[in-house]
């Protein structure tokens, strides 16, 4: 229940782009009045009322948390409102999945805006555990009215084809008044523009400032992307003070260790202190999610909802207090909402695996000298793109085999869903010197994906993650074993936010033991088998070549 208040500060109105010292009054969870005192300059002695904090593309389950845990963490730091994109726990269990998300979502204060997933499975080259279908799309938008969007359009060569199918499902969203997100890495000029031209509205994935600027020619709203994998502010943030009336800020995908820390409150701290106009970086972190999603968030005005946050300053913006409705749910960096019960549900078929299994065997009748070259994936650090080299291999025996001097690893995608041979391919980038890491949470269909510097490691991980039916390991060369069990859908915990961030953050240290740099090893090897993202990635099918859009033929060409 919202009590009655009333409290003194220097209030942000985003809409007449002043900041008054006045008197807000909360009545029935709404705002009965803000009442000014007098003066027309911020009071010092006051602390700042604005609008809270809006993640305006997220994936919940990425943090590893289920959606009542990632509230808990997300009001310490301003945030009221996400986003959300339910596609991860889509592809493991369907319509199901989403309607869980829902549910639990349900038993906390916090405003999600879910969205229907379009792309499930994301491509037919990979295994994925469900389908949403158009019809199953309807049903949501009919039903649910908490669904708020249809959530990115994975599949631009359809789009850019009008291929009927998924031209079905933006028709369904315009006939039920639904934006449609977008997500278009890396197209430019006439594609961006017939791309949006289907009505897509927004895009998350630019990370290029050209790239962004043909988008908003083209009528998109451009989201400013820093998750715990892609980080795009920097290449992004100049375009604010010119177009911040068509940008939002987004985290995408965001681990529970880095949400304890922060959340959208670092962006707008960093675009401030970069020397960016409060005023614009505030309609960008508040206002433009709530107008483009029509999400039923207030934006401290009179009448609206009193979903609004005090901060100290508008330099850290040290969050005092966030509301809800009238409901003091976060203070002084402490959550008040209660935990909720947390339900496992999940879609795993454990099989053994074993080292053999790995192994990449040379072909004599194209090989005949013993030599062989690999077609290899180079992943970036704060990139979900990635690029491709054919390079000499290493061959042992007539097997292909990691080169640890060339920091050339073995890459593999396990199906999850029923047994089958394993994908195995050739990576650098992770710079693992022993040992393996492996993760449930390979997006999108979410089967087990592992980078190793020896088969006997990788099957050993590949192994912990299926007995564990979901989660993150770390297998080292002297024998130490580390699990992070994620037994909700293999995507998310059963526990307490801040106890999965202390585990996560043990799982991720004992990567880099193994002398990855990456900054976030494990969200990176979630993103190895994303096919959708240029340019070589790696499915439970094959390798697979995402500019043409088809599987590479070979991983390994003759000598």
């Amino acid at each position: 229940m919202s009590a009655d208040f009333s409290l003194q500060a220097n209030v942000i109105n985003l809409f007449s782009n002043t900041i008054t010292p006045a008197t807000i009054r909360v009545v029935g969870g709404r705002i009965r009045q803000i009442e000014p005192l007098g003066a027309t300059a911020p009071d010092p002695a006051l602390p700042y009322a604005l609008p809270g904090f809006v993640d305006a593309h997220v994936h919940v389950e990425s943090s590893l948390l289920v959606p009542s845990e990632f509230a808990r963490l997300a009001v310490r730091h301003g945030t009221v409102a996400t986003v959300s994109d339910p596609h991860e726990i889509g592809n493991v269990l369907g319509v199901a999945g989403v309607k869980y998300m829902l549910a639990n979502a349900a038993q906390v204060p916090f405003k999600f805006c879910f969205g229907a997933p379009s792309c499930v499975p994301a491509t037919p080259f990979e295994t994925a555990g469900a389908e949403i279908t158009a019809a199953d799309i309807e049903d949501l938008f009919r039903d649910h009215p908490e669904i708020g969007y249809l959530a990115e359009m994975m599949n631009w060569p359809g789009v850019l084809s009008r291929d009927a199918g998924v031209m079905e499902k933006i028709a369904l969203a315009q006939r039920y008044n639904r934006p449609v997100d977008g997500h278009a890495p890396g197209l430019r000029g006439d594609d961006a523009r017939r791309y949006a031209e289907a009505c897509i509205s927004t895009d998350h994935e630019c990370f290029m400032a050209d790239e962004a600027v043909d988008k908003l020619a083209a009528g998109m709203k451009i989201l400013i992307r820093e998750g715990s994998a892609a980080r795009n502010f920097e290449a992004l943030i100049d375009l604010l003070p010119e177009h911040y009336e068509h940008m939002m800020f987004c985290s995408d995908d965001k681990h529970p260790d880095t949400l304890l820390l922060g959340h959208i409150d670092q962006l707008v701290q960093r675009a401030v202190a970069r020397g960016q106009d409060v005023l614009k970086v505030l309609r960008v972190a508040c206002r433009n999610p709530v107008e483009h999603y029509n999400l039923p968030v207030g934006l401290l005005r009179e009448g609206d909802p009193a979903d609004f946050i005090v901060v100290d300053d508008l330099v850290d913006f040290k969050v005092r207090q966030t509301y809800l409705d009238g409901v003091l749910v976060a203070e002084n960096g402490n959550t008040l909402i209660a935990p909720a019960p947390v339900e496992v549900v999940n879609n795993f078929t454990p099989h053994h695996v074993q080292p053999a299994d790995f192994e990449v065997r040379i072909d004599h009748s194209t090989q005949p000298n013993n030599s062989a070259t690999v077609r290899l994936i180079e992943c970036f650090d704060g990139q979900l793109i990635t690029a491709r080299h054919d390079e000499p291999a290493l061959v042992e025996n007539e097997l292909v085999v990691p080169d640890l001097s060339r920091d050339m690893l073995k890459l593999t995608v396990v199906n999850r869903y029923h047994a089958a041979p394993p994908a195995v391919a050739f990576i650098r980038g992770f710079g693992l010197k022993g040992g393996a890491l492996a993760s449930s949470v390979g997006h999108d269909s979410h089967n087990i994906t592992a980078v190793g510097c020896d088969d006997a490691s990788l099957a050993r991980a590949v192994q912990l993650v299926m007995e564990a039916r979901g989660g993150l390991a770390v297998v080292s060369p002297d024998g130490t074993e580390l699990v992070l069990p994620l037994p909700v859908a293999g995507l998310m915990s059963d526990q307490p936010g801040p106890d999965v961030a202390a585990a996560y953050s043990a799982v991720d240290a004992a990567a880099k033991a193994l002398g990855s740099p990456l900054q976030a090893p494990f969200m990176t090897l979630s993103f190895m088998a994303l096919l959708v993202i240029p340019s070589l990635k790696l499915s439970d099918k094959g390798l697979f070549d995402g500019e043409a859009f088809r599987f590479v033929e070979n991983v390994v060409l003759g000598g």
